[in-house]
């Protein structure tokens, strides 16, 4: 296993005077203080909250939790849910729940590292499936499947990290047809679908099948720290899921359940969610109208219509993480996009998240960026 450079770098941009675009962090001014503050103070009023609980997860938020997915539609029932440490843990749970040791999974190329660190740490066999600038292309994995025998599919379908990317309703569609039709396993993460900040929503992928895990977190719209994320399994998975959770911890901290049970019955999300939305695309427009005076000639970029991320390739033979080094001497960092590949890695990519910094900060670090790019430490990386 090898470390998450993401987490490596977290480590080297502490430094106050390192503007980060590296790290996908929600706004910690953004966060709601005084509601996750009454929250915990009414949770603490209950003595059972200090208590052991449930493996499946507090009542109350799974009923909350059940609500406003379908609301955003989503048919759920609480019982079709079990509460998890993060849905990074969800991921850990179906893994091992559906994984043995030479099992395949496909995935979407370039995808989020830290599931392919999970897909590793099982001993899978991690496949790409080619990708464009609408996601996952349908037809590719419809070769996969028929070559490879995957057990499992893996997908970030809206505002995917790290590309930003969101696959459209059509293709979300083929997609869960393939999964019935190859009786395959697809999981759907979700941390980023909230955050939408130009056009309509589309329908989750797993409204278009029985054969699509869908994982959701309160991270982005909540707070990370909390570490509270769900996975929603059909009752044919839901018992194999919750023995993997015993065995994993027996149940997420019970007052940080019960107190985004009183959060999410007590305060307005929709309008603390689309406050974020109304911050984040600030901040998304700024980087992207910042790109072409900081990026060299011939560089693409995606243009998100939500969620935290622009990924970017260079033109010409380069490495960012070369690069990456003469940028932290100019204080300002980004994650290189190699580790996102599951095989072949692209050493031209990058990633930059607008969301941790505001508008001022993005425009001063864009600026540094440029003058990285351009000095001439950074040629040796071209």
């Amino acid at each position: 296993m090898k470390s998450s450079p993401v987490r490596d770098l977290l480590a080297l941009t502490q430094r106050p005077e390192v503007i980060s675009f590296a790290g996908g962090l929600p706004a910690p001014e953004l966060f709601d203080v005084d509601g996750w503050r009454d929250a915990f103070a009414k949770a603490a009023e209950d003595r059972r909250n200090l208590q052991y609980a449930t493996t499946e997860g507090n009542p109350v938020l799974r009923g909350v939790l059940a609500e406003r997915m379908t609301r955003r539609g989503l048919p759920t029932a609480d019982s079709d849910l079990l509460v998890t440490t993060g849905s990074q843990q969800a991921l850990t749970l179906v893994t091992t729940a559906l994984l043995e040791p030479g099992d395949v999974v496909a995935v979407e190329e370039p995808t989020y590292l830290a599931a392919l660190q999970c897909f590793q740490l099982a001993g899978a066999r991690v496949v790409p499936v080619a990708s464009d600038e609408h996601g996952m292309v349908p037809s590719a994995l419809a070769e996969v499947l028929e070559r490879d025998r995957p057990t499992l599919v893996y997908v970030v379908a809206t505002f995917a990290n790290p590309s930003g990317r969101t696959l459209p309703a059509s293709r979300r569609r083929e997609i869960a047809a393939l999964a019935e039709q190859h009786d395959v396993w697809v999981v759907e993460d979700d941390p980023y679908g909230e955050l939408r900040y130009r056009g309509e929503p589309v329908p989750q992928l797993a409204t278009y099948g029985d054969k699509v895990l869908h994982l959701g977190s309160l991270s982005k719209i909540g707070a990370p720290g909390l570490r509270l994320g769900w996975l929603r399994a059909p009752r044919s998975l839901m018992p194999a899921a919750v023995i993997a959770k015993q065995a994993a911890d027996l149940h997420t901290s019970t007052i940080d359940q019960a107190a985004a049970a009183a959060y999410l019955t007590g305060v307005d999300l929709d309008r603390h969610v689309a406050g974020l939305c109304a911050a984040y695309r600030e901040r998304r427009d700024t980087m992207i109208a910042a790109l072409p005076d900081t990026v060299p000639a011939g560089t693409v970029w995606s243009d998100p219509d939500g969620g935290m991320f622009v990924w970017l390739r260079l033109l010409g033979p380069v490495d960012t993480a070369d690069l990456l080094r003469n940028a932290l001497d100019h204080n300002v960092a980004f994650v290189p996009g190699a580790p996102f590949f599951a095989t072949t890695p692209d050493t031209a990519t990058m990633r930059l998240s607008f969301t941790t910094n505001p508008p001022e900060e993005i425009v001063e670090g864009m600026r540094r960026l440029a003058a990285a790019f351009t000095s001439p430490s950074a040629a040796g990386g071209r």
